[in-house]
């Protein structure tokens, strides 16, 4: 069943929730109610048992085009307290797995999205621009940063020093993507599937410990529950019986 709210909707098909950005008069731009309004589904999604997977996409062919830059005066004095910032943290944040599905343009806060998902699968006509040296703006700290360590600091100053669209195989070569596909709604349905079938405790401590967000306490204490949830046990029997696994471990909510 789907739910539009500030011109965000949210599906969710089995174990995985889709949350589309719609605002077609706009090439799907992000306004200000869609940024207040993202971290509270997120909210929702994170806390409900039967989601292990979201998949961020666009509406229409295009993923989003930037973000209605609105009040100058409030963006400016906003610096990186700005609700893009804060919706793009609330998502990097996301304790499931996320993924985003790109097709067409993906520029701006549509990149800063489209960055704080784990996985990025990309259509072959996706492309990638950031574009505030365009605008005069400065790109938000955490954003820049996190662009940099997926790309590399050549990459990061080459996209935002010339504003530059760059195309779905270069977004892959310079690793700004992990896919380029010609079915991206097929893909992204087989790699979410893939997640949602596996243990999801494996997952979300994988999860923790690649953003170096798991410090020696909590690394402890994800051991502990592989040992107490019965999970590695079930995978090794599952394993040497041939068949698929039936792992029950579901996360509490937020922590």
């Amino acid at each position: 069943m789907a739910v539009s709210d500030a011109e965000l909707t949210v599906e969710v098909t089995g174990a995985v929730a889709t949350v589309t950005i719609h605002n077609p008069g706009r090439r799907n731009a992000m306004t200000p109610p869609m940024w207040r309004r993202l971290p509270v589904l997120l909210d929702g999604l994170e806390d409900d048992p039967a989601v292990r997977a979201l998949v961020l996409t666009g509406a229409g062919g295009t993923f989003c085009a930037g973000a209605d830059l609105g009040d100058l005066d409030e963006l400016l004095d906003a610096g990186d307290a700005s609700i893009a910032v804060a919706a793009e943290e609330r998502l990097a944040a996301f304790a499931k797995p996320t993924v985003a599905a790109v097709q067409g343009p993906c520029v701006g806060g549509g990149c800063q999205l489209a960055v704080a998902c784990d996985l990025r699968i990309a259509a072959r006509d996706a492309r990638f621009g950031v574009p505030p040296a365009r605008l005069g703006l400065v790109y938000p700290a955490p954003t820049t940063r996190r662009l940099t360590r997926l790309v590399g600091p050549s990459t990061a100053k080459f996209l935002l020093f010339t504003a530059e669209l760059i195309d779905a195989e270069r977004a892959l070569r310079v690793g700004l993507v992990d896919e380029v596909v010609d079915d991206l709604r097929a893909r992204v349905d087989a790699v979410t599937t893939a997640i949602a079938q596996r243990s999801q405790l494996s997952v979300a401590a994988a999860k923790e410990i690649i953003d170096d967000r798991a410090n020696a306490a909590r690394i402890a204490w994800w051991h502990r529950k592989v040992r107490d949830s019965g999970e590695a046990r079930e995978g090794v029997a599952a394993h040497h019986e041939r068949r698929a696994p039936n792992f029950g471990w579901t996360p509490s909510g937020r922590h």
